[in-house]
């Protein structure tokens, strides 16, 4: 749904007063591209402040006007020497009281050039009047009349610019955000102090609300890396009235998200989904993220050390991948035909390919050396494990919708817990993922915006060159062609790959750390900005676009979602049940009649590991008859431990009945 994005002259008043005169001297002369102005000591301006100059003389028979925002301000007196002052006040400061004359004093200004109009010639700014940019005036200044208005605008609010008593909405292009001229976002700040974050959460809310209707769809991919943080996005959060003023200026629903769709893997032990979004309100929503041999494979890279798999180990991986998995695979020698589908399928084709090599009394398998195979067996064998959770032994998965994605749906992938082996593989396969399916145009949308906190951990300017740093590059250098665009958030930009940074059409900056705004790449910025940098308050944040030549500051409202910090205290996590109270739990999500004691009644002769590998085929299937699909699971995979039945039929035992709400949570 889109709104009108004209901003509204009535929201502010209108500043026709002239604020300042232009001047220019010998020794500070005006250019094309930066003048000076002064004002009266009581002018509401500052640094980042949006100014209009008015020309005198006609060029072309139009009178010129120029806008542009103050960067450096400098405060005068008629003093040559401090010890003039001291010596008027007779060295005494509590003299000023007595002073015969008050000292003159004026305030000069730096502002570097937004726009000329005409465009054409580019000349120096004139020596005119200079007055408070009101809202047209700042529509201009950032070029933003270009794309806010009419049937095709494509003006995305990010905040509102603040001066002088008025609040200006602040339009991003698009076009320059999520493609196809540009594309990225990325934001740096202090933990904690800039709301990085908390920005990207507004950001996504502003896009699903004004995105352009001709411009396709739009869904988010967030993963969520640290603690609780994206956890709580279809939950209200507390606004202030401030907060929804903005609101209400950006015409961006003041509501939390309405279609969020949770994914997290499960804990190693397999009772309980591996988030901090367990509690028994809200476990329901979230579905379990769990891969097998065929999903997994073709990313095993990932996980495996480079120094120890060389090209031949990357030959018979490629051999398995294409030739073994989800085939029928026999051969002479073979103690039958092989169809892997699972982890366990592969182990007893690598035993059958050994034994055939031992008995052949050689060193290799259709050129492959018995020691390359018995390495790749270890590696591959050993993945379950590492990845325990989230990797299955059965061969079964339960995947993000890949190819039915909704308009306007964020999808959290909640990893903050698990293992960094298992990051790294969530990250590789689901951005390789999304790109296939965008490639193809079947993924169910038309634009997917990934985002990614803690890019210094995951796209380090140094360091070993990572699986997930190159697919992070290529998403900053491919993705905006395909409509795959990243939004990236790191404390410190300069220790980003250059590559992910500079290819990102947006920049943001909250408050920044005094040693980072001294590295080369904020020399461009002058003194006062990297001093107001260093001092920003939560929701100010300094943004560069395509479309503003000079970087402007604006302000957002707080999201209105719960935040992490709020959710999990009035969302406690639930502490982690048994393997009997987990599976109980869980069926009764689809079957409210399930109690505790059928449930270990049904499932006492099996192992656990079949258990929950039971629980896991009734969840992906949802049949409608669970009770009887939960037996079925348990016979077709397992037979009951010999050891168990025999002590069953020996001394029967009762069992006693448990309430329905004796599950444990």
């Amino acid at each position: 749904m889109t709104h009108s994005l004209v901003p509204s002259p009535a929201l502010a008043p209108s500043p026709r007063t002239p604020l300042g005169r232009v001047v220019a001297t010998e020794r500070k002369p005006n250019t094309p591209h930066e003048f000076h102005f002064w004002t009266a000591l009581d002018a509401p301006v500052g640094i980042g402040t949006i100014v209009r100059v008015e020309g005198h003389t006609p060029v072309d028979a139009v009178i010129p006007q120029v806008y542009g925002v103050i960067m450096e301000g400098f405060s005068y007196s008629d003093l040559q020497s401090p010890l003039h002052d001291v010596l008027g006040y007779d060295g005494q400061p509590v003299g000023g009281a007595f002073s015969p004359t008050e000292r003159t004093e004026i305030r000069l200004y730096t502002a570097h050039v937004l726009r000329h109009v005409p465009e054409e010639p580019l000349q120096p700014v004139p020596l005119g009047t200079v007055y408070l940019a009101d809202d047209q005036d700042v529509a201009m200044a950032l070029r933003m009349d270009g794309y806010i208005a009419g049937e095709r605008a494509t003006g995305i609010p990010v905040g509102v610019y603040r001066a002088g008593g008025m609040k200006s909405p602040i339009f991003l292009d698009a076009d320059f955000l999520v493609g196809p001229e540009a594309a990225h976002l990325n934001i740096s700040g202090v933990s904690g102090l800039a709301t990085k974050t908390s920005a990207i959460e507004f950001f996504l809310q502003s896009i699903f609300a004004h995105f352009p209707e001709h411009r396709g769809t739009v869904a988010a991919v967030c993963f969520n890396v640290k603690g609780p943080d994206l956890c709580f996005l279809d939950q209200p959060g507390r606004l202030e009235e401030s907060d929804r003023e903005i609101y209400e200026l950006l015409k961006v629903p003041a509501t939390p998200f309405e279609k969020v769709r949770y994914f997290a893997p499960y804990t190693a032990r397999g009772y309980a989904l591996n988030t901090l979004r367990s509690n028994e309100a809200l476990a329901g929503t979230v579905t379990p993220l769990t891969w097998g041999l065929a999903e997994v494979l073709q990313f095993a890279e990932v996980l495996m050390n480079k120094d120890d798999v060389d090209a031949k180990s990357d030959a018979l991986i490629d051999f398995i991948r294409e030739r073994v998995v989800g085939k029928d695979f026999e051969e002479q020698g073979f103690s039958r035909t092989h169809r892997v589908q699972s982890f366990a399928d592969l182990d007893a084709w690598f035993r059958d390919v050994l034994r055939k090599v031992e008995d052949s009394n050689g060193d290799t398998w259709r050129t492959h050396h018995a020691a390359t195979i018995r390495k790749v067996r270890n590696r591959l064998s050993n993945l379950s494990t590492r990845c325990a959770g989230l990797v299955t032994d059965d061969g079964l998965a339960s995947d993000i919708p890949f190819g039915s994605f909704d308009d306007r749906t964020v999808y959290v992938v909640d990893v903050a817990n698990v293992e960094e082996d298992a990051q790294d593989l969530v990250f590789a396969r689901v951005v390789s993922k999304l790109r296939e399916h965008l490639e193809r145009r079947d993924l169910g949308v038309d634009h997917v915006i990934v985002f990614v906190d803690e890019l210094n951990k995951y796209a380090p300017h140094d360091g070993a060159d990572t699986y997930v740093r190159k697919m992070l590059l290529d998403i900053a250098e491919r993705g905006r062609y395909l409509g795959l665009v990243l939004f990236g958030a790191e404390q410190f930009r300069s220790q980003v790959h250059r590559r992910v940074v500079g290819n990102a059409g947006t920049t943001l900056y909250g408050r920044m750390d005094a040693d980072e705004l001294s590295t080369p790449g904020y020399q461009v910025l002058s003194p006062a900005v990297k001093a107001r940098l260093a001092t920003l308050d939560k929701g100010q944040l300094m943004v560069r676009h395509p479309h503003f030549t000079q970087p402007i500051f604006i302000r957002f409202p707080r999201p209105s979602v719960m935040t992490g910090r709020e959710g999990v205290e009035r969302f406690p996590q639930a502490p982690e049940p048994t393997a009997a109270q987990a599976v109980t739990r869980d069926l009764r999500r689809l079957d409210p009649t399930i109690e505790l004691g059928w449930v270990q009644q049904t499932a006492l002769l099996y192992d656990e590991s079949v258990v929950l590998a039971a629980r896991n085929a009734v969840m992906r299937t949802r049949p409608e008859q669970v009770k009887s699909a939960f037996t079925r699971e348990l016979q077709r995979r397992a037979t009951p431990s010999a050891q168990v039945a025999e002590v069953v039929t020996a001394k029967p035992r009762a069992i006693r009945p448990f309430s329905p709400d004796e599950y444990g949570g």
